[in-house]
Formats: structure tokens, sequence, C-alpha cells
């Protein structure tokens, strides 16, 4: 058992009612923050991306599916990888029951991998996903997203990642992230929103779980008691502090 202070339910209330007044107060934040984040200009997407898909090759307005919104998850899965990455999958794990809402709300989800689509394939059919995902081998769309780095661009001295320079070395070919488009009536295609690293981490139900458990996610460096799904031991372990 942890090491912690145990007071009085009278003890506890006072202190949960402190904590209350700060939840609430992050909630209003993150409310002022959402609407700071619809209220970002657009750019208007002028390139061609082709997209392999079960379906056959399709244009980025395609991968719409006939709605107005689409949300791309950068999943990192490179064309020389057996697995697709661990923490990717971990949060992959998560959206196949996002997928009905989302449509009915005018809103199609899609992975995009750089891998060909038949390592995808398999890849999804290892995992028992049912979400789209659809494969950008052959096309920019990852570099000019800023999550695939070619060997040249890891040989210099700094890359662009979460819209800041960072050395070569803390680099890798390929880096997670999270793009947002919308599509008007006329079929143009407008970038509204990226994000990178630790950003997608909302849509990660289990670590929001993790974070309201006593032990919370008892980690000793970020997500690493996570496994793909098929990979952990029948047994759970006592903790989650060894990778």
């Amino acid at each position: 058992m942890p090491a912690h202070q145990v007071v009085s339910r009278e003890e506890w209330l006072t202190a949960r009612k402190a904590l209350l007044i700060k939840e609430k107060e992050a909630t209003r934040a993150r409310d002022r923050l959402n609407a700071e984040r619809m209220a970002l200009p657009w750019v208007k997407v002028d390139k061609a991306y082709l997209f392999d898909t079960p379906q056959g090759r399709r244009t980025l307005a395609e991968l719409f599916e006939g709605r107005s919104q689409l949300i791309v998850y950068h999943f990192m899965l490179g064309p020389d990888w057996d697995a697709g990455c661990t923490g990717c999958s971990f949060l992959a794990d998560h959206l196949d029951g996002a997928v009905a809402h989302l449509n009915h709300h005018d809103v199609t989800l899609t992975a995009v991998s750089r891998a060909p689509l038949a390592k995808i394939e398999a890849y999804k059919a290892r995992m028992g996903w049912r979400f789209p995902w659809a494969s950008a081998f052959g096309s920019d769309f990852n570099f000019d997203y800023h999550v695939s780095f070619s060997r040249e661009d890891l040989a210099g001295e700094e890359i662009v990642y979460n819209f800041t320079s960072q050395p070569s070395a803390q680099g890798h070919d390929e880096l997670p992230g999270l793009s947002a488009f919308y599509k008007d009536e006329q079929g143009e295609v407008f970038h509204s929103y990226s994000s990178y690293a630790r950003g997608p981490e909302e849509l990660i139900g289990t670590l929001m779980i993790l974070d309201r458990a006593p032990k919370g996610r008892n980690e000793a460096s970020t997500m690493d008691f996570v496994r793909r799904h098929d990979e952990y031991e029948d047994k759970p372990a006592a903790h989650g502090c060894c990778s």
C-alpha cells in the first residue's frame, strides 16, 4: 500500500471540496481553450495528395467520405516497420467505439500511415480494429504535416516537430500527431488544426481513467507500462512502474 495520509471522512470531504474548485477551474479553462482552438485561422490545402485504401486510391477530399470534417490520426507505422508503434496502438484501441458517434456528427476519423496498405491491413487485422486506415506511401502528406522524416532530415542538425526545431538526434523516422480538416460545399479542403507529441493524449480514455485511480498512471516515464493489447501477460502485474 502506498504511504498516504489517512484522515476522517470530514477531513477528506474538506480536501475533496478544495480540489473540486480547482477541477472546475480546469474544466472552464478547457472550455476556453476549445473555443480558441475552433477560432484558429485555416489554411487551404492546394496540394494534391493520394492515399491507398481498401476501396482504392483516394484523394484527401475523398477521405472525408461525404462529411464536412475529417480527423486524421498520424499513426506511426513506417514502410519498413514490422508492427505499429506501441503508444499509437494504445491510442488506437480507443477509436472504434467513437467512429459511429463521430460519423453521425458529420466527422470522419481515419488513421494515416506511411506503410504500404498491405502492411497496414495485416497489422489492423492482428489488432482487430475496424476504423478506417489509409496509406500515404509514396505521398508527401506525412512529410508536409511533420510526422515523417527522411534520412536526410535526420542526418541534419535539426528537425521541425510540434512546431519547434528539435535536435535531429532526438527525432525518429515516424512521430505521432493528429490533424483536422474541413471541406466546404465546393469541395475545397482546409487544414484547421494539428497537434503532436502528448497533444492527442486526451483521446486515450484509459489514461483519463488512470488519472482518477488511487495510484494514478503509476509510471516512471510516459506510458512505460503500455503494451500492445495482445502482448500483455495473462497475469496482471502488481505495479506498473517497469518498462
